[in-house]
């Protein structure tokens, strides 16, 4: 079984779901893949404490704060190389980008491989139970386009901007599948 509660944001609304001890969900109205790793009903429960441990830490984020990852129990729903994927994207620093390319590499490395497809890794990101907290916005294409965001460019640019990110090699693309 799983609970769920809403939070309203500088971004919108995101739903938080768990179960029960560990936040398994965060999306934002609207998102791609809205709800996609959960089965089952979820029940809304908003007194639940890894709720109020989730809202508080969102609550610093948004005011500028640099929580850390690992002040939450997260519990992200997903296969051996998504969780990897995952992982890494809790490596990448407050206010920094990094490249689906070189996410690609270092699972490559991990995963004892010559190389691994940046499209498999963009998959992995675009699934990402967990957004905002499971950095997936701090991922760029190579090129500097935003792309790739579930969440939407603009949530995207959001909250890049939030952090401080040095946005002025990044570009917003004009077409393509992930916008």
């Amino acid at each position: 079984m799983f609970y769920s509660t809403n939070y309203l944001s500088p971004i919108g609304m995101l739903l938080l779901a768990a179960d029960g001890d560990s936040l398994v969900g965060l999306w934002s109205e609207g998102q791609k893949y809205f709800g996609a790793s959960l089965v089952g009903k979820m029940t809304e429960k908003p007194g639940l404490p890894v709720f109020k441990k989730t809202e508080k830490w969102l609550d610093d984020y948004f005011s500028g704060k640099r929580p850390a990852i690992s002040e939450l129990p997260l519990a992200p729903i997903g296969g051996a190389f998504r969780k990897g994927v995952w992982e890494m994207l809790c490596d990448i620093p407050y206010g920094e980008c990094t490249t689906y390319g070189e996410i690609a590499r270092k699972m490559a490395v991990r995963m004892n491989k010559k190389s691994m497809s940046s499209q498999a890794v963009g998959g992995a990101v675009g699934h990402n139970p967990i957004s905002i907290i499971i950095p997936c916005h701090r991922v760029v294409g190579s090129n500097g386009s935003l792309t790739g965001y579930a969440g939407g460019i603009n949530r995207k640019v959001k909250l890049l901007e939030l952090e401080g990110a040095d946005m002025s090699g990044f570009f917003i693309p004009v077409k393509g599948t992930a916008l």
